[in-house]
């Protein structure tokens, strides 16, 4: 045992809790709901799950649960190519194909294994991948593992985009990476100026839509459809872990010979086990549910309305958009905490964002509006954000 790493390693945790930096876990104590309890107490609003549909305590997904892991078992105990494929793992793949308006789909255990898995296998030293600043981690960690060269451009910034792909034009391939929904402001990205940019320097384009799918577009089929690209983007990566359904698993969808290559190439999903029967299921029925009905999507669209300028005009800095991702800007990391805390104590379960989760000086609560919220719940958290902001002189 390395004495002074254990050390090192306690005087960085201290140092964590005295500049309010600790992350600390709060227990939920029920099912994740718009409603949920927690070990301090009950009958909490929660404003901050990625449960964007309100589909993860659903009835219907628990019995489509159920259901398949009665007929199918409950795990695979094996990788896909050995022996665990299951007829309903390329029911969903074909689901989602489907839903998407793609070739094909690939399935993993999360979007950050899809991520983390999609680079390598195409991508070598006479590639380059450019990718915008802002892009989530799992992005970050699947460039790191390859030998491509790497171009950061500024956040959403066409021009510079532009002069990355300018500079890396001697490349044999080139892969334009974002994500479609960015994950801590809530804004989207310019898809159809990167799809033309694409075209016009030949290069791929990889969009993470792990926010966006089930969440945006007119019938949901996230920012592809929102900024009317689908079909000319060559890659999406995105999870089931949010609107569809909010348990785990993943997935890549795009041109058949890429999805056969990755089958064969990619690393994640060949020493990964098979995402579990049990939320291959849950997924598939989501799937059912939002393609046969839109009015999840209306309901979510006018929740994140109402919130939105109830809290504009109750006074708060908010990041501008139509995405349910609404940050409060607080700028100040201790006041964020605080008043995360006091929200708690209001009956509002939010979470303070701060350094190095988002650029110090930009700390913020991020709220997440759903469609299992109702119009009581939106008007009970603008009327706890507002008494607590005025007694921390927010606002």
């Amino acid at each position: 045992m390395s004495r002074q790493m254990l050390e090192d390693v306690k005087n960085e945790l201290t140092a964590l809790e005295q500049a309010s930096l600790y992350k600390h876990e709060r227990i939920i104590t029920t099912a994740q709901s718009a409603e949920i309890g927690t070990t301090k107490r009950s009958n909490i609003l929660n404003f901050c799950a990625n449960n964007y549909l309100g589909l993860a305590n659903h009835p219907e997904v628990i019995l489509a649960a159920q259901e398949t892991m009665d007929s199918w078992g409950y795990g695979l105990s094996s990788v896909r190519f050995i022996c665990g494929t299951q007829e309903i793992h390329k029911i969903l793949e074909a689901r989602v194909s489907e839903f998407l308006q793609t070739d094909d789909t690939i399935l993993y255990a999360a979007c950050f294994d899809a991520n983390g898995g999609i680079f390598e296998p195409f991508m070598h030293k006479e590639s380059a991948i450019i990718t915008d600043a802002l892009n989530h981690a799992s992005i970050i960690d699947g460039v790191r593992l390859t030998k491509a060269q790497r171009f950061i451009y500024n956040h959403s910034d066409m021009e510079d985009l532009e002069d990355a792909l300018r500079q890396s034009e001697r490349c044999k391939y080139r892969l334009i990476v974002t994500d479609g929904v960015f994950s801590m402001d809530g804004d989207i990205a310019k898809l159809d100026q990167i799809c033309d940019l694409a075209d016009k320097y030949d290069a791929l384009i990889m969009v993470d839509d792990s926010h966006a799918t089930g969440v945006i577009g007119q019938t949901g089929r996230g920012s592809i459809e929102h900024c009317g690209v689908m079909g000319r983007v060559d890659f999406v990566t995105t999870t089931f872990g949010k609107a569809l359904g909010g348990a785990s698993g993943g997935c890549i969808t795009g041109r058949q010979p890429y999805i056969d290559w990755l089958r064969n190439k990619s690393r994640p999903y060949l020493f990964s086990n098979t995402l579990a029967p049990a939320v291959v299921g849950g997924t598939i029925k989501v799937l059912d549910m939002i393609s046969q009905d839109n009015e999840l999507f209306e309901k979510l669209r006018s929740n994140t309305t109402l919130f939105r300028d109830s809290m504009t005009s109750a006074g708060f800095d908010i990041k501008a958009g139509v995405h349910p991702i609404v940050p409060i800007m607080l700028h100040d990391d201790k006041l964020a905490i605080q008043m995360a805390e006091l929200l708690l104590d209001e009956g509002i379960y939010v979470i303070g964002f701060t350094f190095p989760v988002v650029p110090k000086g930009q700390a913020r609560i991020r709220t997440q509006i759903s469609a299992g919220h109702e119009i009581h719940h939106i008007e009970k958290a603008v009327e706890a954000f507002t008494k607590v902001g005025r007694e921390l002189g927010v606002i």
